[in-house]
């Protein structure tokens, strides 16, 4: 099932059924192998590299023999040359390279390690080196009659190219277009897509369009499919808990309607203490603050409770009313009318899992990095790409508490922002450090506006925030030219 759902692209999917594997594991054997890769494989594609090289790893620990370890071995250089570590990355594939036999049925491919050594050293600087060997891993592929391999080859000449024969480029990025469509590989396509829009002036316009169509058509592809495959597990579960209720509604038929309504009740109990909940949470925010600047906490505060309320206004005041409404004009001993229920009740509740996942308490201990990257990766999606450039190299350690959560809450409400109204496909944000600050630049390529119309609500609520810590926040945008912003912040 996870592997079904890597092919489809829902990688955060896989993850979650991978880890409903753990349990049902007894020993370290060729079922682990296979669990830990497609984990690595996963957090590759989340850009959670350092997750992806320990799954890899992992990995190769429960390999039994020096051929199948290479599989995981030679993963890991891959991910190192998307982390830029070259010299790593080199010296794994040179390491492997002469273990590998030169057949059309190895496991792993001779071709495929010349082509990404060859990569490896043009990303170094090495370009003749790296030239030599890509061509030679694309002649051994169409040697091998290796189709698909052949793409990664003529994308990896596309980009070695780019930037010093256009018409070359042109030609691998193409021929990388036209496998990839006779094969239906799909990221393939808007890689070599990419690449001609870059690279073809005349044409661009043309490539252009088809990247556009094509890539809204594999995001609504790829949304029905998680949504097809999570009703299947849904449905399956619910079958087994239905079979469970019918052997015990056969004891309790007098006793059902009246129990239906206590759940009734339990479960709106529930929501109303949710939403009172939220409240409590918005009073606590202004307390909190409260030693800092007067003036500017209160509007801060004040902001951040409008905020929460204005999301249970707006998310959740009309749901729980026609939910209310439903559960008087319908009999709950329809099955079908409980489901709706039932589908209706699962509809708030995630709402208001939402609201209080942006509202909730933040670790400023030692998980602090690690837990913000992970919130910022949360919305790496099918369209948005984000980049996270070097949290790790500030020394979180070193900052005070109220500078963190107002750190964390700023990059929150902008990735927010940039969910409702960007329409960015890629999203970049760097972290720098000095003897006594800390920079953050964030940039992102979407469809931006005149910098007299930003909308301020949540930007004031950010302005208020940094200015509370004695930092600067700068915001930079024009239509069309993407949104840019620029904090600098006292260690």
């Amino acid at each position: 099932m996870a592997s079904i759902q890597q092919i489809n692209g829902d990688y955060y999917g896989s993850k979650e059924t991978l880890t409903e594997t753990l349990p049902y594991i007894k020993k370290r054997d060729i079922y682990t192998v296979s669990i830990n890769t497609f984990f690595g494989i996963a957090d590759k594609e989340l850009s959670l590299y350092n997750d992806a090289i320990y799954y890899y790893r992992e990995a190769m620990k429960d390999c039994t023999d020096s051929i199948t370890k290479q599989i995981p071995f030679s993963n890991i250089a891959v991910v190192y040359i998307q982390q830029k570590k070259y010299d790593d990355a080199i010296t794994i594939l040179e390491s492997i390279l002469n273990k590998v036999r030169n057949t059309k049925n190895t496991i792993l491919s001779k071709a495929r390690i010349k082509d990404n050594l060859g990569f490896a050293y043009f990303k170094k600087g090495l370009n003749d080196k790296g030239l030599s060997l890509m061509n030679e891993g694309l002649e051994m592929r169409k040697q091998d009659d290796d189709t698909y391999g052949s793409i990664e080859s003529n994308l990896h000449l596309a980009e070695y190219y780019t930037k010093t024969d256009s018409k070359k480029a042109n030609k691998h990025a193409l021929e990388a277009y036209k496998t990839a469509s006779k094969l239906n590989s799909i990221d393939e396509r808007l890689e070599a897509l990419a690449l001609l829009m870059t690279n073809d002036v005349i044409n661009n316009t043309k490539y252009a369009r088809k990247f556009v169509l094509l890539n809204d058509s594999i995001i609504k592809i790829r949304n029905n499919y998680k949504n097809k495959f999570a009703k299947i597990k849904y449905d399956s579960k619910k079958e087994k808990d239905e079979n469970q209720k019918l052997r015990l509604e056969k004891a309790e038929n007098l006793v059902a309607l009246k129990e239906a309504e206590k759940e009734k009740v339990i479960l709106f109990s529930g929501i109303i203490a949710t939403l009172i909940s939220l409240v409590s949470l918005g009073l606590y925010l202004r307390k909190r603050y409260k030693h800092k600047t007067r003036l500017v906490e209160i509007k801060t505060a004040y902001n951040t409770e409008t905020r929460i309320a204005k999301d249970i206004h707006d998310e959740l005041a009309n749901d729980v009313f026609n939910t209310i409404t439903f559960t008087q004009t319908q009999s709950l001993e329809n099955t079908n009318v409980k489901n709706n229920l039932i589908q209706k009740l699962d509809h708030i509740y995630n709402r208001v899992r939402g609201i209080s996942r942006e509202n909730n308490e933040i670790d400023t201990k030692a998980n602090y990095a690690v837990n913000l990257k992970e919130m910022l990766s949360t919305y790496n999606s099918p369209p948005t790409n984000v980049s996270i450039n070097n949290i790790e190299k500030v020394n979180w350690d070193a900052v005070d508490d109220v500078k963190k959560v107002a750190v964390h809450r700023v990059l929150q409400e902008l990735m927010v922002n940039m969910k409702k109204h960007s329409q960015a496909l890629v999203v970049v944000l760097k972290f720098e450090s000095t003897a006594n600050k800390i920079l953050i630049n964030y940039t992102d390529n979407g469809k931006g506006c005149q910098k007299d119309k930003i909308i301020k609500n949540g930007l004031q609520n950010m302005e208020n925030r940094i200015r509370a810590i004695k930092g600067t926040i700068i915001f930079d945008t024009e239509p069309n030219k993407g949104f840019k912003v620029k904090i600098t912040m006292p260690k």
